[in-house]
């Protein structure tokens, strides 16, 4: 993250920390040349940081598809666009967002 040269490099901290901080066994690796959260040995949370300038943080069930059968995400806030059953993402098109 040190390196990282992004006009939402702020946001993109911010949201970071609060996914570490959430759950002491979440853990953090990089994929596709972002960040990638890790929960009970599966990918939930994935940045999504290039084309440059774009931050959106892809929520998800781990790399393959599985069976959604009475799986959903809650979504209070209504901020995640559902792409499939089992994956949103919530995009942060600027520093005001």
């Amino acid at each position: 993250m040190a390196e990282l040269v992004h006009p939402l490099k702020a946001q993109v901290e911010a949201v970071r920390a609060a996914i570490l901080a959430s759950d002491a066994s979440i853990t953090e690796r990089i994929k596709w040349k972002a960040p990638s959260f890790v929960h009970s040995g599966d990918d939930r949370v994935t940045f999504r940081l290039a084309p440059k300038g774009i931050f959106q943080v892809i929520l998800h069930r781990g790399a393959k598809v599985k069976d959604t059968t009475g799986f959903a995400f809650e979504d209070d806030s209504g901020l995640v666009e559902w792409l499939a059953p089992d994956r949103g993402v919530v995009s942060f098109p600027d520093a005001k967002t």
